[in-house]
């Protein structure tokens, strides 16, 4: 009988950048892969929690916002390994949306991604070797209400995604992203109060009645589970997988 191989992920000598690493999700990730042996470029809004996820991991902390598309155009280029993970969430019906936050959102999480991969790719294709996971959503697959700029960005993060394996496939690189449900994280922790006043209900029963209605595992995602996918697609066993989205929703969009 054969004994099937574990290959551990081994990133050692390898530039890994993560946004939104200050916490959350992106926190979650620069520990795992710098776990794994890469230099972890921590990059977050937040300098002080930049910097504390960097000491803690042996990274480096780039504190910016990136909504400054000049300042994510000086970001470093020599990078193996990207994650766009950051991102930021309103709730509100469509004809009160405000249009300030619906274009923010989209430089966020859309445009800040775009240049991103524009930026690191040089470096990639002259290495033979990159990976570029972008934390999409569950919403980047279907819709729910009051979300307008969220699910908008996160559809046209899935579009950047496939557009960038195509291109990269030749070269080396391998683009996807991983599509969590609701993770238990300080962006889900803020839209609670705001699920409340739309929906007309108490707090206390956001996760149960809004977040979580649909899931056949009724439960929030840990951060830590969606950046064990994230090692994944950095590992040899996951070199064929990209242009694909990966779910994690606990069976949400089974029905």
């Amino acid at each position: 009988m054969t004994t099937a191989r574990v290959v551990d992920l081994d990133l050692t000598g390898r530039t890994a950048l993560v946004t939104g690493a200050g916490s959350g999700i992106g926190r979650a990730c620069a520990e795992r892969l710098a776990a794994a042996g890469a230099e972890v470029l921590a990059v977050d809004i937040d300098e002080h929690a930049a910097k504390e996820v960097a000491t803690a991991i042996g990274g480096r902390a780039i504190a910016a916002d990136l909504a400054d598309l000049d300042a994510v155009d000086a970001f470093p280029a020599h990078v193996d390994v990207l994650v766009n993970n950051a991102g930021l969430q309103v709730v509100a019906p469509l004809p009160e949306f405000p249009t300030d936050r619906f274009a923010l959102i989209q430089r966020v999480m859309v445009e800040a991604p775009f240049r991103l991969i524009r930026l690191v790719l040089p470096h990639m294709y002259d290495s033979g070797w990159g990976r570029i996971v972008n934390i999409s959503s569950v919403h980047g697959v279907i819709a729910s209400p009051y979300k307008a700029a969220y699910v908008t960005a996160k559809h046209g993060l899935e579009g950047l995604s496939k557009v960038t394996a195509l291109e990269g496939a030749e070269h080396g690189v391998t683009a996807n992203c991983v599509n969590p449900a609701f993770v238990r994280t300080p962006l889900v922790d803020k839209q609670i109060a705001d699920q409340a006043a739309v929906n007309g209900i108490a707090e206390a029963e956001v996760v149960e009645k809004i977040m979580l209605k649909r899931a056949a595992i009724k439960k929030l995602i840990e951060p830590e589970q969606v950046a064990e996918m994230v090692a994944y697609l950095c590992s040899p066993p996951a070199s064929f997988i990209t242009g694909s989205s990966i779910i994690i929703d606990g069976g949400w969009t089974a029905h």
